[in-house]
């Protein structure tokens, strides 16, 4: 038995000699590039899924204001921040993943993940700042550097040429750095950032559904009822008869990472964005006793940011012996999205 076993691996390595030419130097040298562009790319690719710290808000704001030589005027950390989460995505280790189309980028999928979810907050703030934050009211003109910036923030995420979707990125960067100059340059009194209780609350609304929805796809990742189900089978003649239940809807054991390191990416950008807003929405939020609920928001969001330690993402049962990754996470954001409620309703009152 031992010699068959000699004599298939003599075989299987005569066959490797053939397909590569030989005992040659040719094959051989091809053989050992293969190898060591297989190792490069596999420390790169970890290299790579690295992901970005968290930075101090007020502390780039006040070191940006110095490099311009301007005074942190109202709005100035908010937009300096969005800057910084939009270069983050381009320039951290790897530049912008999710657009490539070779190795290793095209292998990764955490990162690219992590970067959409940064993404989605970043198009909706600037949505928010075009269309309700630069203007005094709803007959106001809209900035003009931010009806650029907006719409090329949205611009296909994964565009890898003609034109690439860095590129198109770097436009927006670019428009929303002319507003921030415009902004605090008090020779120019054509950029406004409206700090107001309804500008925020608008934001907020549509961040509530964000939230909402990213709590419970994380938190299929162990099966939920289907609530669109269940309404459909209930007979509203017979208020005592047996609710007849849908199908649980589970995510995808292959999307499970998807789904979390989509949230984390978003909650990433999220605490820097309520960092900022804690800033320049200060007065407003201090008038309407918000303060309390912005800080709680901040405390949730940085849970979400604590390290890793498991190599892989776990999804153990709720009440099991293995972690669920996806839960902890859901539990985080649920509660964020509880405060961000309750400020809300404290933001609409007189």
């Amino acid at each position: 038995m031992s010699g068959k076993i000699r004599q298939y691996f003599r075989d299987k390595k005569e066959d490797v000699q053939d397909y590569t030419g030989g005992s040659g130097v040719i094959g051989k040298f091809v053989l050992a590039v293969l190898v060591v562009y297989l190792l490069v790319t596999i420390v790169l690719g970890m290299y790579w899924s690295s992901e970005p710290d968290t930075f101090s808000v007020r502390d780039h704001t006040r070191t940006l204001a110095n490099t311009m030589e301007r005074e942190p005027v109202t709005g100035f950390a908010t937009t300096a921040t969005m800057i910084r989460i939009a270069e983050t995505l381009l320039d951290k280790p790897g530049g912008y993943i999710s657009n490539d189309i070779f190795p290793p980028g095209l292998w990764l999928d955490n990162m690219p993940n992590w970067e959409y979810g940064a993404l989605v907050q970043l198009r909706d703030l600037s949505r928010a700042m075009r269309k309700d934050i630069s203007r005094s009211q709803s007959q106001s003109a809209e900035d003009p550097d931010l009806t650029i910036a907006e719409p090329q923030l949205h611009f296909d995420s994964e565009s890898w040429a003609i034109p690439s979707t860095e590129a198109e990125y770097r436009r927006g960067i670019n428009a929303l750095k002319r507003y921030l100059n415009r902004l605090s340059d008090p020779a120019q009194a054509d950029a406004q950032f409206f700090a107001r209780a309804d500008n925020l609350g608008n934001w907020l609304a549509d961040l509530e559904t964000r939230l909402g929805s990213l709590s419970r796809t994380l938190s299929e990742s162990v099966g939920k009822a289907s609530v669109s189900d269940a309404v459909a089978n209930l007979d509203p003649d017979d208020p005592l008869s047996e609710d007849i239940g849908g199908e649980d809807v589970k995510t995808v054991w292959t999307r499970i990472d998807d789904v979390f390191y989509e949230a984390r990416g978003s909650a990433w950008a999220l605490l820097h964005i309520f960092r900022a807003i804690e800033v320049d929405f200060r007065k407003v939020i201090v008038d309407k006793n918000a303060m309390a609920s912005v800080k709680q928001i901040i405390i949730e969001l940085e849970g979400t940011q604590e390290s890793m330690w498991s190599p892989v993402i776990l999804n153990g049962s709720g009440f099991g012996l293995l972690a669920n990754h996806s839960l902890t996470m859901a539990a985080y954001l649920s509660r964020a999205n509880a405060a961000i409620s309750d400020m809300r309703d404290l933001l609409s009152r007189g």
